[in-house]
């Protein structure tokens, strides 16, 4: 299993990006999927979450009505997109793949930053 996050970048404040995360190893439309971020200095913090087949999506009320998460089975990878950008969005990005609030987070990629800097 890996996964590879890609998209990250340096932005300003107000802009966008998305982010994607290409999945190998195993079938991306059988598992719930997540992103995680952590900014310098704090622990990590869950950010949205699509289920198996991508019906339902969640996010944490920081990024809800800004960032959209989205997947494209067939290319088996998973996306972020996140508009109006804020400083406090500055963070190092992370996909992982989520077996539910019991089993967590099993499998997860090495990240991607993300800075939102003027």
């Amino acid at each position: 299993v890996q996964l590879v996050e890609s998209g990250g970048g340096m932005v300003q404040p107000g802009g966008s990006l998305r982010l994607s995360c290409a999945a190998s190893g195993f079938t991306l439309r059988s598992y719930d999927m997540s992103w995680v971020r952590q900014a310098p200095g704090k622990g990590p913090e869950w950010v949205s979450a699509s289920n198996i087949g991508g019906g339902s999506t969640y996010y944490a009320d920081s990024v809800k009505g800004r960032f959209s998460i989205s997947r494209d089975n067939a290319k088996n990878t998973l996306y972020l997109q996140m508009n109006r950008l804020k400083f406090e969005d500055t963070a190092l990005y992370y996909c992982a793949r989520d077996l539910g609030d019991y089993d967590g987070l099993d499998y997860w990629g090495k990240g991607t930053l993300v800075t939102v800097s003027s």
